[in-house]
């Protein structure tokens, strides 16, 4: 009797266990730990909102997965990713071919140009020897600090920020003359208070794919084939479902700017 009471409490321990271990394969999604609207941002509340947070929420509903988003600082997150800390890099992030040789992506889900924004002043020429002797401001670690470093790095000054936010606040209380960013989070900032009044757009960058890569898409560990398969069938399921398009609607200020999938 003894003993059938500890096979029985074993074989419940053992159900217990099974029924608990999915919990323990979570899909944690790695979010950069500041604000880059109108991708990812904080509200009042501290809830992460924005188009890339709701892009989540909808891949993962699709894929049937539970997610995670796990807040990794920007110059850390490729790091966390490969340690496993994270599974996914879902954090704006450029399919490059420098990327490529650490971490591998899953398809495109959104691109935007890249541009220079400065102070109001009519001058929209951004040609590198316009720009020499200005200061630059931009994100580290960043394609964006890529492409400067090459194209303007020889007569400018290229000062380098934790956060765009960074970045944007020094050019609004006129501390730099330029800053280069994704067009779409520059475009919001200028849509802000603070942008409208102090700053304008002045000009797309020439493209230079080797260096901006391909557009965004999820970062993931190279090893982790069967989860790429697995993001890349539910981005094309919300393109065939015309859920890009709904999300973005929801963000008057990414409609008409950015490329997103489309159902083939």
């Amino acid at each position: 009797m003894k003993l059938t009471k500890r096979l029985l409490l074993a074989a419940v321990a053992a159900t217990a266990f099974a029924t608990a271990s999915p919990a323990m394969a979570d899909l944690k999604f790695g979010v950069a730990a500041e604000p880059y609207p109108p991708f990812s941002s904080k509200d009042a509340s501290g809830t992460w909102v924005g188009w890339e947070i709701d892009l989540m929420n909808a891949l993962c509903a699709e894929m049937k997965e539970k997610c995670e988003l796990v807040e990794v600082a920007w110059d850390g997150i490729i790091p966390a990713l490969t340690s496993k800390q994270i599974d996914v890099i879902f954090s704006s992030m450029s399919i490059t071919a420098e990327r490529k040789q650490t971490i591998d992506f899953s398809d495109m889900y959104y691109n935007t140009p890249t541009v220079i924004i400065g102070a109001k002043n009519g001058d929209l020429d951004i040609a590198p020897e316009h720009l020499a002797g200005k200061t630059i401001g931009v994100q580290t670690s960043t394609i964006h600090e890529k492409y400067l470093q090459k194209y303007y790095g020889a007569g400018s000054t290229i000062k380098t920020y934790a956060t765009q936010d960074e970045a944007n606040n020094d050019l609004a209380a006129g501390r730099l003359d330029y800053v280069q960013a994704d067009g779409s989070a520059l475009d919001a900032f200028l849509k802000t208070e603070q942008g409208a009044a102090c700053c304008e757009l002045k000009a797309a960058v020439p493209d230079d794919k080797e260096i901006l890569g391909e557009g965004v898409g999820a970062g993931l560990r190279k090893e982790d084939t069967a989860l790429k398969d697995k993001i890349n069938a539910g981005i094309a399921a919300l393109a065939k479902a015309g859920k890009f398009d709904e999300i973005t609607n929801k963000y008057p200020e990414l409609v008409g700017k950015m490329v997103v999938p489309k159902a083939n």
